[in-house]
């Protein structure tokens, strides 16, 4: 078992986790669900981004999660997403079952949070399936189509496409720091002495990280203004030609049919058998 793990962990690297960053952000549209017109996508989401919250009904809420499995799955989701998402899940239960236990609760207190983890993972695995399936010049206009301000659609737009160059800048300072460093001499007990050595030069590396972030965006909207920005998101026919591609098919009408037809069976499932997971 301990084997498995450190053959797990020696093939992850930052090189790796940028590249399934880059695949998930410019790799969509082989999916089913990249192929879906934009605003289809964010119509969907922006459902399963509320209604959850306002569902307690643990069937209602399980069947949900089942369609979220099925859609996140056939986006193609990067492993290492999945990971972070279920680690937050776990830690997040783990943690407020330790505080139940310490203020008195018992066994009885994991079922309302079954009930949390459901909502989070629903909304979770929605957001999940969204953005990677939307690159991001299609999630922009998608956006923008919808009436969203062209500044915000734009400003989200350009921070999932920085996405990964932030990922390598961040990586290529962490080689800088690991280069002019030394490390410790003994790992120390649990590792402890690597581990602070390791959250020091993370702190560190934050700095410099900002400041070329910010350089970077003061020189992308320079370059921005240079051609013209302002002035195309404020002219009429410009914009209706960026737009002009988007198109409700067959397609999107037939997810969004099937999508509220479940949901449909789904409510009454769940009112007929509330208890299913009592």
């Amino acid at each position: 078992m301990v084997e498995t793990v450190k053959r797990a962990l020696n093939r992850i690297s930052v090189e790796q986790i940028k590249l399934e960053l880059l695949g998930n952000a410019y790799n969509s549209s082989s999916t089913f669900l990249g192929r879906l017109d934009p605003r289809t996508l964010l119509i969907w989401y922006v459902f399963f981004a509320i209604a959850p919250w306002f569902v307690y009904n643990r069937t209602i809420l399980l069947g949900m999660f089942v369609l979220m499995v099925i859609t996140t799955i056939l986006s193609r989701v990067s492993p290492y997403i999945i990971f972070i998402l279920c680690l937050g899940l776990i830690s997040q239960i783990g943690w407020m079952f330790l505080v139940s236990l310490f203020f008195g609760g018992g066994a009885e207190s994991l079922l309302p949070m079954l009930t949390l983890t459901l909502k989070l993972s629903v909304i979770s695995l929605a957001s999940i399936t969204v953005f990677s399936s939307l690159d991001p010049e299609r999630l922009s206009d998608g956006l923008s189509s919808l009436g969203v301000p062209d500044a915000f659609a734009f400003s989200l737009s350009y921070g999932y496409r920085i996405l990964p160059t932030l990922l390598e800048e961040f990586h290529q300072i962490l080689l800088s720091f690991r280069l002019r460093g030394q490390r410790p001499l003994k790992h120390g007990i649990l590792y402890w002495h690597t581990a602070a050595y390791y959250f020091r030069i993370i702190v560190l590396v934050f700095y410099p990280l900002m400041l070329n972030t910010a350089k970077r965006s003061r020189t992308t909207v320079e370059a921005l203004e240079t051609r013209g920005y302002t002035y195309a998101v404020k002219n009429p026919q410009v914009r209706k030609m960026k737009l002009s591609y988007l198109a409700m098919k067959r397609t999107d009408w037939a997810f969004i049919a099937g999508s509220a037809v479940y949901i449909g069976l789904l409510f009454l499932a769940g009112y007929a058998y509330p208890n299913l997971l009592y």
